[in-house]
């Protein structure tokens, strides 16, 4: 799985940003990068990519909506800035479009495996990170996965924030259901990814919990 910008190293992930809600400063990681667009509005920069000073919010809805709210941006910058009211909503939105993305990368790079046996056997392997669940799927199969997974050698992270058209089109496939993704330094990177998203969406449907032990 190939690098997708940020971050490259584990330093990096660690750096120190300062959170212009909180005052504090945190790990780079767990923050989203804004910056002022050429109008005066607030831009999300979830690739850190974009020219011009940034500005860092905790990656989760409540965060940003306190900055937006709190005027935070324009205070930062020094400068009045208009932030959207939907702001969190377009964060959330690149993050799940970086995240399939980096699972298409994935699939390029031959750290994906779909289907239902394959992902059995990934599991058994014990080298599989995440299993990756459509949030669409019937229970019958994810609960037969659910138990490969608890008694892998490697219990791996589960994931159940896309649907099976996501997944889809992410991967290039059609009915999308199990995927496992293999452990490697992309993937480590790719988790930073899914663990931002996760303040904008839970890492499973909330009925999945109850569920999750249940056994085939």
């Amino acid at each position: 799985m190939t690098d997708q910008a940020a971050p490259r190293t584990h330093a990096e992930a660690n750096r120190a940003r300062k959170d212009i809600v909180l005052g504090e400063a945190v790990d780079e990681a767990r923050l989203v990068r804004f910056v002022a667009g050429p109008d005066g509005v607030v831009v999300p920069d979830v690739a850190r990519k974009l020219p011009g000073r940034g500005m860092w919010v905790a990656a989760d809805r409540e965060s940003i909506a306190a900055a937006v709210k709190k005027n935070a941006f324009s205070r930062s910058a020094k400068a009045k800035l208009s932030a959207p009211a939907d702001l969190a909503d377009q964060v959330e939105q690149l993050l799940a479009r970086r995240v399939l993305d980096g699972l298409g990368l994935a699939r390029r790079s031959g750290s994906i495996i779909s289907g239902f046996e394959k992902v059995l056997a990934a599991l058994a392997s014990g080298k599989t990170a995440w299993l990756i669940e459509a949030a669409d799927g019937a229970d019958d199969g994810r609960r037969k996965v659910f138990s490969a997974a608890r008694k892998a050698p490697n219990a791996p992270r589960i994931l159940g924030m896309f649907t099976s058209d996501e997944l889809g089109l992410a991967l290039g496939g059609e009915n999308v259901i199990h995927t496992a993704l293999l452990a490697g330094r992309g993937t480590d990177r790719w988790t930073l990814d899914v663990e931002r998203l996760s303040g904008f969406r839970p890492f499973t449907p909330p009925d999945w919990v109850a569920r999750q032990n249940e056994e085939p």
